[in-house]
């Protein structure tokens, strides 16, 4: 029987959308005028085995990287629950786990220690994250200067090289100059090839959900409407998409 490293189980995540008022005019407005919510994933269930690779795919706003970030823990969802068995859990997402006034090399060390790693541990990968990341002399620069590219460079070699049971990938796959695209890939792959290593991959590149999933989910306004084997679950995709 198969192992189970990752079970969703009816999971509602919502959002308050705030007007635009002013602070004062949402502070005092009255119970009548409460905030609209929006429910960016509508009560899903699926598991995932361990080793498994699943890919998720929708049009913008379908609640992918919503749902990503909830596995991860950056929050909670409304209802439902999500168990990682205990297995340790690393996103890989622009945007998400660096303190911009913090030097690359400082978040290096921020990232891994929030991933649950120790200093020596990082300490032991550090020069490895900076040579898989191209960054030079960038790395001790504050990580606002940033470009999107750069930042993205430091993210997955992070994330790649302090391996965590659950590596969570959120578009970062498709962004970068395209060497370091083919890089990424190859590194995505040679993780991947762990069988004790479960991978969720978010993307709209279907290329990219073809040859590294075993499964696909196609979500559609927050609701899983297919998952199955990659290939015919993305062929329903393309023709929904008109593509």
């Amino acid at each position: 029987m198969k192992e189970i490293a990752i079970e969703v189980k009816n999971v509602h995540i919502q959002y308050k959308l705030m007007k635009n008022f002013s602070i004062q005019r949402n502070l005092l407005r009255r119970d009548a005028d409460k905030p609209e919510v929006f429910e960016a994933v509508k009560g899903i269930s699926f598991d995932v085995e361990k080793g498994e690779i699943l890919g998720v795919i929708g049009k913008n706003g379908s609640g992918k990287s919503t749902l990503l970030r909830s596995i991860a823990g950056v929050f909670s969802p409304n209802e439902g629950t999500i168990d990682l068995k205990n297995h340790s859990v690393s996103l890989l997402s622009l945007g998400v786990g660096f303190k911009d006034t913090l030097t690359g090399r400082d978040n290096i060390f921020l990232s891994g220690m929030l991933l649950g790693f120790n200093e020596a541990q990082i300490k032991e990968k550090e020069e490895s994250i900076i040579e898989f990341s191209e960054l030079g002399q960038f790395i001790d620069m504050p990580v606002k200067t940033y470009s999107s590219g750069m930042y993205s460079k430091l993210a997955f070699a992070i994330t790649s090289s302090l391996e965590t049971d659950i590596i969570l990938v959120d578009e970062v796959l498709s962004v970068g100059d395209e060497h370091f695209k083919k890089k990424s890939m190859a590194r995505m792959e040679e993780l991947i090839g762990d069988k004790n290593r479960t991978v969720i991959i978010v993307s709209h590149s279907i290329e990219t959900l073809e040859k590294l999933c075993d499964r696909v989910i196609w979500m559609n306004d927050g609701l899983i409407m297919e998952i199955g084997e990659t290939i015919p679950v993305l062929e329903r995709y393309k023709q929904f998409m008109n593509y």
